[in-house]
Order: C-alpha cells, then structure tokens, then sequence
C-alpha cells in the first residue's frame, strides 16, 4: 500500500527507534498476542457448545446473553463451560433431576454426592464471583429458567472491558503508529476499529437481552477486532525487524548515527 503521501516531519519509523525501544515494544506485543490467544480460549471454552453444537454460534450468543427459556441454568452450564467437569452419566442423572422437579429428597438420595464430588471445589461460596452450589437451597437456584448473564455480571464485565481493551490497544496503536503504512487513512482506519470495536461488543450484549438478532452484533464485533489486532501485531513485528525501508525514509536517516 503506497502513495504519493509526504512523510509527516515528526514521523520516526520503528527501525529508526533506538533498540531498547524495539526489544520493550517487541517484548510487549509478544505477550499481548499471548493474552488474545488465552482471552478466545475463554471465549471458546465459556460460550461454545451452549446449543449443543460443537462450534461457535450465534445461538450460543444468544444463550450466553440472553438464556434459554427451555433450560435452566444448570443444563446450559452443563452443556458449555463445565461440559467436562463430570462423566456423561453424572451429567445425565443432575438434568433428569431438575426435569423432575428437583426435589430435595432426590437431591439428598442422587445429587449431593455428585455435586460434593465434581463442583464444590470451585463452587462452595468462598468466591462471590463464582456460583454457590453449596446445599439444596443455592443449587436451587440454577434449576430456574436459564435468563443469561444478569444485570450486575454486564455491568461488572463492561468496565472491565472497556478499561482493560482501550489500554491494551492504546498500546498496540503507539507501536503500530510507528509503522509506515500507506494510505494513511488505512492506517487511521486500523487504529480506531478496535475502540469502535470495543463498544460496540459491550453495547451488543445488553442490546441481545433485549432482542435475540443483535448476537450477531456480539460476533461481527469481535471479528473487527480480532482483525485489527492481527493488522497491528503483523505490520509492526515484522517492521520492527524485518522491513527493508524504502528510499524516502532512509534519506531521513542519518549514516552511522546511533540511536541508543
């Protein structure tokens, strides 16, 4: 991507930088490519599968946010994020149990030892982020019809989000400033998608409470960001290191000068 666009006057390419700069730079976008990788593993591991379907869907969106109204809260946990924390058989014999009713005497006679066995290890009201199914009365309360996540969880994850995103792509932004990338309106382009991105995500899940389609919004938004950070990390790692500058900026450069 080139063009006949003057270099601005205070434009420092990446290899013009001093090299305590590049390895700070190259040292940061190696660990934020860590961290996107294990933020979709979650993504994967706590939305997936919802509808019972082995990839990531728009109805797996759509449950995760706004429920399932022919399950309950338990059968959808069940079936997503802690589809491997029991056998089949124990899975089973916990859904028949809440399709009966989910009385208090089967849960003494079949469910206690189950739910003592595989989730009180997590699950036993010492995390007050984390569900209580501590006693018939706290597992009760996930045998209800599944709503998604609740008003207060939204709100707690939304600031995290919005805090947590902008900083890391404020980060990646600065770096990838010091890319040369023409047309620069591309380029502008890269660095503000995610911020659109980011509130847009955030907006999208509320929206999905209310109306079942926006899900797609949820996925079309996480799509314009896994993008702009694969444009960023890409052009800037391999800029930092293996980009040949072309004529124009070299003649900025002066011969033998040492930046650092």
């Amino acid at each position: 991507m080139t063009d006949q666009q003057p270099v601005h006057r205070l434009f420092l390419h990446l290899q013009e930088l001093p090299l305590s700069l590049r390895t700070l730079y190259t040292a940061v976008l190696i660990v934020f490519a860590f961290g996107y990788s294990f933020a979709m593993i979650y993504v994967w591991v706590t939305h997936a599968n919802l509808d019972g379907k082995p990839m990531l869907t728009v109805q797996d969106l759509i449950i995760a946010y706004r429920g399932n109204n022919a399950s309950s809260k338990l059968e959808a946990a069940l079936k997503g994020p802690m589809a491997r924390m029991a056998p089949d058989n124990e899975k089973a014999a916990l859904v028949a149990w809440v399709h009966a009713g989910h009385d208090k005497a089967g849960y003494e006679a079949r469910i206690r030892p189950i739910v003592e066995k595989r989730c009180l290890a997590c699950h036993d009201g010492s995390n007050p982020h984390i569900t209580n199914l501590k006693g018939y009365d706290n597992i009760s309360k996930v045998t209800e019809v599944d709503t998604g996540a609740n008003l207060s969880t939204l709100v707690r994850v939304s600031h995290i989000h919005l805090f947590g995103i902008t900083f890391i792509f404020f980060m990646m932004g600065v770096i990838f400033s010091h890319a040369y990338v023409r047309p620069v309106w591309f380029k502008c382009v890269v660095i503000v998608l995610p911020f659109l991105s980011v509130m847009l995500d955030v907006a999208s899940w509320y929206l999905t409470k209310w109306d079942a389609p926006f899900a797609w919004a949820v996925l079309i938004s996480g799509g314009m960001m896994g993008f702009a950070f694969s444009i960023e990390w890409l052009v800037s790692m391999y800029q930092l290191w293996f980009y040949k500058l072309p004529e124009r900026l070299t003649s900025r450069v002066v011969a033998g000068a040492s930046f650092d």
